[in-house]
């Protein structure tokens, strides 16, 4: 099967990128996945010795005042999510990708290439460093959710009980000590982890209202695991959730998965304290 080639003179409209490769994907595979509804075709622009995968799209729903509205709406953010993920998953078809961030848009087809062939030197120290390894989604919940506040404590407090008053003032102490506990428990459960990765990257911990538990979420880390190591990884969070050495906690674990939190193209390829969380909105000239 021939590799996807650079289209031909730059049309009008607009180009969204979705990731950049060293090997072109394999062309059955980049025709039969979807990106945004709306464009056309995923195709690959050659941009100096690298590939970017990129969608053309109608500017009129891709321009900064467009996007940005639909991107407030939690289901055309859902559906620019995962148009985005399968055009890097399409990207990454035949050796390591560098995700960009979601909506990632230019004015044609040579500003795209050119955006690429002026980072190009940080985009192959990316492609390098992310080559062979993957990306593990760890979250740590303490075990239990804190229990819910007396709804007497008003009045009692009012009619003087020192007795209650130093009931309430021992379970604060309580909860906070169960508090302290978990989270050392947690910082444990990362520094093990972190014996078998390359890096990791915090990311702020979820709000209950996107976890769902009223069990906090104590700690929301990335790994980056050598795929040669993905089985001691494996077997270290095995053995995390399986001994009860931790009862203070509960782990989750996902992937492998595309490193998006190790992909920052935009800068210095060593990883920073937090992944990018925000789609670039910018239709960059």
């Amino acid at each position: 099967m021939s590799a996807p080639t650079t289209a031909g003179p730059e049309a009008p409209g607009v180009v969204c990128a979705f990731a950049v490769t060293r090997t072109p994907p394999d062309a059955a595979a980049l025709a039969a996945t979807r990106g945004h509804e709306e464009g056309g075709p995923l195709r690959v622009v050659r941009a100096g010795g690298l590939c970017l995968v990129v969608q053309d799209v109608p500017a009129a729903l891709f321009d900064e005042e467009a996007l940005t509205d639909r991107l407030n709406r939690p289901g055309d953010l859902e559906r620019c999510a995962r148009a985005h993920h399968r055009g890097v998953e399409a990207a990454a078809g035949r050796g390591a990708v560098v995700p960009l961030p979601m909506a990632t848009l230019y004015r044609g087809e040579a500003t795209a290439a050119r955006a690429v062939s002026d980072r190009r030197e940080a985009l192959e120290a990316l492609l390098d460093r992310l080559r062979g390894r993957t990306e593990w989604a760890v979250k740590v919940h303490a075990a239990q959710a804190p229990p819910e506040p007396d709804a007497e404590a008003g009045t009692r407090a009012g009619a003087g009980g020192r007795d209650y008053l130093s009931r309430v003032s021992a379970r604060r102490r309580e909860r906070q000590g169960a508090h302290d506990r978990a989270l050392a428990e947690a910082e444990a459960v990362d520094a093990e982890l972190r014996r078998y990765a390359v890096a990791a990257v915090r990311h702020r911990p979820q709000s209950e209202r996107l976890t769902g538990s009223r069990a906090p979420q104590l700690l929301n880390i990335a790994y980056l695991v050598e795929d040669t190591r993905r089985a001691a990884f494996t077997g270290a969070l095995a053995r995390i959730t399986a001994d009860g050495r931790r009862p203070g906690v509960r782990v989750d674990a996902s992937g492998p998965w595309i490193p998006y939190s190790f992909a920052r193209w935009d800068e210095d390829p060593q990883p920073g304290p937090e992944a990018p969380a925000a789609a670039d909105r910018e239709v960059r000239s």
